[in-house]
């Protein structure tokens, strides 16, 4: 849709206290996307900005000035937000350095969330870049809410180029208030860390400032459990229906809903938490003045200080690291921490209703015969590879290389070996969040444009070329469907390239990535049945939508896999239904800044409680779908406050904190809906039927029924 443009009167929408610029006079233009926009007065009588966005992709008002603005002695940008409504909103901020700007590239965007009824000041943090210094999210501005910043490459600050707030898929008409607009300055890193791992300059409710806290709340929490009701021994579903045990799992179709189904048979639903493991260490190489302590050679929790190389983004590619969490589960737990913490883990997940160990889990929870796992496995190796357009983890498989089917039994035998024959496996997770589709509106042919555009050798594009031949025979039916001039076949092997697709092109393109899905699915699915035939096959985690990837992946996983950012599941995965086969969420998550963390993930929330009622309403939506199975939650531990040192991932997405501590508001949430979560599902179990009585006993109530004749009327006997 063509954007409405809206010119605004000189001094017409006044911001109050702004420090670049004193009113919106240097505003000459608000771009408005599915969103109308109108003055109404600020908290302080000034006049605010009023957007109504509507519910479709991306509704956003942008704000652009006449000339650049010139923020380059400024941190970020602070925009006071108002929700009028009675729902919390979901909302990004993006701030761009030139106009060609695509949201990642010349951009800097924090996501956030405001609560209804509230008024709250958010800042968007844009210098430096805060991957320069290694993590997404930077520490906050006293008394505002940072967003944690998101943006590729560098920043120019000192060039802004437009401004903007946007919503993402509003489920209905919603309505913000934007006021006091204003620059911020520069947050300095130096000493934000204590030695608990933890933000140094706030507090807030469990914040840990003693050691001795730690085994006092070890000893605490444990005595605090118990796991939740009416559950088998697998957590499935112990006064549901019964169904046929096999002594494995397995899927089947439930009064019309898709389940799991345990070993003994029960009806299973998959709560899981990914990442159970010990945590992530952050770089401290060149970063030592972020820390207010960090243990000397001599000190035993010096232990916790690792070589780290290659890391995937950041300034620091290898040098020293430190973890923290594990410091904390020394503190807490004594020498035998890593024994006590998996016995802790085991009881916790009972308690607060999870019955799956996700993916990524540490290795020593395989055979734990207390709560089932599902097996991580990828693909690794030489063969070729695909560009898909959008290759953030890395180029796509090409399965039509014969030394792919090496790589893939390479991969699964190792992971197989560990789990073959154990019950308490759900499954293999094999690969992750793949490059099946590239960006824009041609993005899910970005598979088979990239095959096409590959040099000669390239197995895919022989398999393409192959799969034209077939459809056309002849190269002058091609280039007449195909709107094309090759001289032969042969030509095909050069790169190719498109400016733009017709139709015929499109549906040429579909069936091949179609072909290759199937290819790629096919040879694992045959490699791991032959490892091990009892385990269920649980797909690849889509993280970007690949329509005829995910048709292939049902026509052969046992269950097709999705990671979803979302709030909850809306109705857009409906469509899952179509592939008649079951489908399961391997990672999903919320964060908040409200306990000293610098990053919400990607899915922010106002506080920790908002985060917990989005939890219980993210199930519910899953329940709701009869398609779905399980999600599981990315992740255990939050990650590091200063970055993960692969990636600078400083999310508030744990289920316990740095020290080992539990948030007890969303842990007690994550109890509370998945006590009602298999009622929810299939309602309350059914009044089992009387058992029939034997039939002599049938016989005798039917002859005291009749009635009684008189003797006299009775025919006598015969002789």
């Amino acid at each position: 849709m063509t954007p409405l443009l809206l010119l605004v009167a000189l001094g017409s929408v006044q911001a109050s206290k702004v420090n670049s610029f004193d009113t919106f006079d240097e505003v000459r233009q608000v771009t408005t996307l599915e969103a109308q926009v109108t003055t109404v007065p600020g908290p302080d009588g000034s006049q605010a900005l009023q957007a109504t966005f509507q519910p479709t992709e991306w509704p956003h008002v942008m704000l652009a000035p006449a000339q650049p603005w010139d923020w380059s002695a400024a941190g970020g940008i602070a925009i006071e937000v108002t929700n009028p409504g009675k729902e919390t909103v979901p909302f990004g901020i993006r701030v761009d350095d030139d106009p060609k700007a695509d949201g990642w590239l010349h951009s800097r965007t924090g996501n956030g969330a405001i609560a209804p009824g509230k008024t709250e000041t958010f800042v968007v943090m844009f210098g430096p870049d805060p991957m320069s210094v290694g993590m997404r999210g930077m520490p906050p501005t006293p008394g505002l809410t940072g967003l944690g910043t998101n943006g590729g490459g560098t920043f120019d600050s000192s060039h802004v180029a437009a401004l903007q707030l946007f919503l993402h898929r509003p489920a209905r008409a919603t309505t913000l208030v934007l006021d006091n607009i204003r620059t911020v300055p520069r947050v300095s890193l130096e000493r934000i860390v204590d030695r608990f791992g933890q933000y140094a300059r706030g507090d807030w409710p469990g914040k840990v400032h003693q050691d001795a806290e730690l085994p006092a709340r070890a000893k605490a929490e444990l005595a605090s459990y118990s796991a939740v009701a009416d559950r088998d021994r697998f957590g499935g579903w112990k006064t549901g229906p019964k169904l046929r045990p096999t002594g494995f799992f397995r899927t089947e179709r439930v009064r019309g809903k898709w389940s799991l189904v345990d070993p003994d048979g029960g009806l299973f639903f998959s709560f899981g938490i990914d990442t159970m493991g010990q945590g992530e260490s952050t770089f401290v190489t060149g970063r030592d003045a972020m820390f207010t302590w960090l243990p000397s050679p001599a000190d035993p929790l010096s232990r916790f200080r690792t070589s780290q190389g290659g890391a995937h983004m950041g300034p620091i590619k290898s040098g020293e690291a430190y973890n923290f969490y594990q410091a904390n589960l020394l503190r807490k737990y004594g020498e035998n921490f890593s024994e006590a913490w998996r016995e802790t883990a085991l009881r916790r997940l009972p308690a607060w209703g999870f019955n799956t160990i996700g993916n990524w889990s540490d290795d020593r929870f395989m055979k734990n015969g207390t709560v089932p796992y599902v097996a991580t496995a990828g693909v690794y190796g030489d063969h070729a590879r695909i560009a898909s357009g959008s290759d953030y983890w890395g180029k796509m498989h090409d399965p039509f290389d014969p030394h792919f089917v090496e790589d893939v039994t390479r991969g699964l035998v190792g992971v197989a070996a560990k789990v073959k024959g154990d019950p308490w496996c759900v499954g293999y997770f094999v690969d992750n969040e793949l490059s099946w589709a590239g960006s824009g509106s041609d993005g899910r042919y970005g598979l088979a444009l990239g095959a096409l555009s590959a040099p000669k050798g390239s197995p895919a594009k022989a398999a393409f070329i192959q799969q034209l031949r077939a459809k056309y025979s002849d190269i002058g039916r091609l280039n007449q469907e195909w709107k094309t001039t090759f001289p032969d076949w042969a030509a095909l092997d050069l790169p190719i390239e498109f400016q733009s697709l017709t139709d015929i092109q499109r549906t040429d393109l579909s069936k091949f990535v179609h072909t290759l899905a199937l290819r790629y699915f096919t040879v694992v699915r045959d490699e791991l049945r032959k490892l091990d035939p009892d385990h269920l096959y649980l797909g690849c985690r889509f993280a970007w939508s690949a329509p005829e990837a995910e048709e292939a992946a049902a026509e052969v996983c046992d269950v097709v896999s999705f990671n979803i950012y979302a709030p909850k599941l809306g109705p857009e995965w409906d469509r899952v239904k179509q592939f008649d086969k079951p489908c399961i969420i391997g990672e999903f998550h919320f964060g908040a800044l409200d306990r000293g963390m610098f990053h919400p993930g990607l899915v922010a929330t106002p506080s920790q409680a908002a985060r917990a009622a989005m939890y219980e309403e993210y199930v519910k939506s899953v329940l709701k779908n009869p398609a779905f199975v399980g999600c599981h939650w990315f992740q255990y531990i939050d990650e590091p406050l200063t970055g993960r040192w692969f990636d600078g991932e400083n999310y508030n997405i744990g289920l316990v904190d740095v020290t080992d501590t539990p948030y007890p508001e969303i842990t007690s949430a994550a109890r509370r809906i998945h006590s009602q979560s298999y009622v929810l599902r299939w309602g309350r179990p059914m009044a089992k039927p009387a058992a029939p009585k034997p039939r002599w006993k049938r016989h005798k109530r039917r002859l005291r029924g009749r009635r009684k004749v008189p003797p006299v009327l009775r025919k006598p006997m015969l002789q």
